[in-house]
C-alpha cells in the first residue's frame, strides 16, 4: 500500500516535518494521529477542511485518527495568529459547539467500530490540580522558548494575557495524554500551530524517553491572497443551516483558475492523474475542472443527494436560457401581502440579504448590477411585486453569480 506521507507530498500537505525519515517508516504500519479542533463556532467552516481532509487520508491509509475537541484549551484560547485575545467562552457554550462538530466530522471520517476517535480535552484538563501540573508539566518549559515561538511573538506588541500563556503547556500535555492513553505518536495541524506541536514531542521525550513526531500543513490562501474561506458574506460554514449547498457549491466553483488544481488536490479524494488532467485544462474547458471541484467538495461535505440538487440549479441559472424555478437556490420568503403592494427594489436587495445595506443596494442597483428574472432593474426604486412572479418566484441577480428566488409565503 502506497505509504500515505507520499500521498501528503503529492497533494501539497506537508509544510513541516519533525523527522522525515522515522515519520516514513512510522506511516509504513499502522499508527494513531491526532489533531484538534477548537469549538468556537457552532459550526466549522472551509479553513477546517485541510485537517479534516488530512485525518481522512490518515484513515484510508489504514491509520487510526483522533479528532480532538478543544473543550478545556478553548477555556484559555489559542493565541497562535490572533492580534487580540478571544472571548472567554462558557463550558455550556463549548459543549453545544463540540456535538455540532462530530456531526460535521462524521461526514468525512468514519468514527464507527474504533476506526477513529473523538475526545474532548476538556474531560482531563479541568479537573488537573494547578500546583500538580506546574511541578510536573511546567518545570519541562522554558520561558525563553517559548516566548521566541510565533504564536507568542507576534502576540507580544499588542499583548499577551497569562491565560493565552498556559497554551502551549495545555496542549502539549494533550499530546503526551493521547501518547500514554491512546498509543498517538504523531500530532498533525496548521502550520501556526508548529511551536506547540513540537512542544508536545519534547515533552514526551522529557517524560517517557519515547519518540513522537509533528507535521503540519500550509496555512491556505487563494491566489488573490484572500484567506482560504472567506467571502462576501463571511465564512463558508460547514453548517448547511449557515452556508446551503447550493451556496457552498457556488464557492467551489467560484475559485480562481490559478487555485483550481491545487485545490482539487486539497479538497478531493480524485486520484492525482485525473488532478493534474483537469488541471491542465485552460480557456472555457476549465469549467469542467471546477464543475469537478464544486461538486466532489460539496458531495463530501453535504452527500450526493445535495451535490446533484445544487449542480442541477447551477447549471440551470447559468445556462442559456436561466429558469426561475431551479431547485436548490437560496428562497427568501416575503408575505403575500407585501409582494401584492410592490415593494421598492433596493429594500427588497436589503431585505432579502442580497446586500447588506440599503445604501449598498441603491448604489448596486444604480450601477446596473441588479436584475429581476434576467431583467435588469433600471432604478433603484422601481417597483418589484407579482406582476414580476413567474412560476410563483422571483429570480432576484447580482452581478453573474449570485442569485436568489423571491417566493410569496
Amino acid at each position: 500500500m502506497e505509504n500515505v506521507f507520499d500521498v501528503f507530498e503529492d497533494r501539497g500537505f506537508v509544510e513541516q516535518v519533525s523527522d522525515e525519515k522515522a515519520v516514513r517508516k512510522l506511516l509504513q504500519g499502522s499508527t494513531t494521529c491526532y489533531i484538534g479542533f477548537d469549538p468556537t463556532a457552532s459550526s466549522l467552516h472551509v479553513g477546517s477542511l485541510v485537517p479534516i481532509m488530512s485525518l481522512a487520508h490518515m484513515q484510508r491509509a489504514g491509520h487510526r485518527p483522533i479528532a480532538v475537541v478543544g473543550g478545556g484549551t478553548t477555556l484559555v484560547g489559542d493565541p497562535s495568529g490572533k492580534t487580540e485575545m478571544r472571548r472567554i467562552m462558557s463550558r455550556e457554550e463549548i459543549d453545544r459547539n463540540a456535538r455540532s462538530m462530530q456531526a460535521q466530522l462524521s461526514r468525512f471520517i468514519d468514527f464507527s467500530q474504533g476506526k477513529a476517535f473523538m475526545v474532548n480535552n476538556a474531560d482531563w484538563l479541568v479537573d488537573l490540580k494547578y500546583i500538580d501540573f506546574l511541578r510536573e508539566i511546567g518545570r519541562h518549559f522554558s520561558v525563553n522558548r517559548m516566548l521566541a515561538a510565533e504564536s507568542y511573538k507576534a502576540r507580544l506588541e499588542t499583548g499577551l494575557s497569562f491565560i493565552e500563556f498556559n497554551y502551549m503547556l495545555l496542549q502539549a500535555y494533550d499530546f503526551w495524554y493521547l501518547f500514554k492513553n491512546c498509543d498517538c505518536r504523531i500530532q498533525m495541524g496548521g502550520n501556526d500551530q508548529w511551536g506547540n506541536i513540537l512542544a508536545g514531542v519534547d515533552l514526551i521525550r522529557r517524560l517517557e524517553g519515547d519518540a513522537a513526531y509533528a507535521l503540519t500543513f500550509p496555512l491556505i490562501t487563494t491566489s488573490s491572497g484572500i484567506k482560504m474561506g472567506k467571502t462576501h458574506k463571511g465564512a463558508v460554514w460547514l453548517d448547511a443551516e449557515l452556508t446551503s449547498p447550493y451556496e457552498y457549491y457556488q464557492y467551489w466553483i467560484n475559485q480562481d483558475d490559478r487555485d483550481v488544481m491545487r485545490f482539487l488536490a486539497f479538497f478531493t479524494f480524485l486520484p492525482m492523474d485525473e488532478v493534474r488532467r483537469l488541471g491542465s485544462l485552460a480557456g472555457g474547458e476549465i469549467r469542467i475542472a471546477k464543475e469537478a471541484l464544486a461538486y466532489e467538495a460539496t458531495r463530501l461535505c453535504h452527500g450526493q443527494q445535495e451535490a446533484d440538487r445544487a449542480r442541477a440549479a447551477a447549471q440551470q441559472l447559468f445556462g442559456e436560457e436561466p429558469a426561475e424555478d431551479a431547485g436548490g437556490v437560496p428562497t427568501y420568503s416575503i408575505p403575500a401581502s407585501q409582494l401584492a403592494a410592490g415593494m421598492p427594489a433596493y429594500l427588497l436587495f436589503e431585505a432579502s440579504g442580497l446586500c447588506k445595506t440599503r445604501a449598498e443596494a441603491r448604489r448596486l442597483i444604480s450601477q446596473g448590477g441588479g436584475y429581476a428574472n434576467g431583467r435588469r432593474i433600471e432604478a433603484h426604486d422601481e417597483t418589484i411585486g407579482v406582476n414580476d412572479l413567474k412560476n410563483n418566484a422571483i429570480l432576484l441577480r447580482v452581478g453573474k453569480k449570485r442569485y436568489l428566488r423571491v417566493i410569496p409565503a
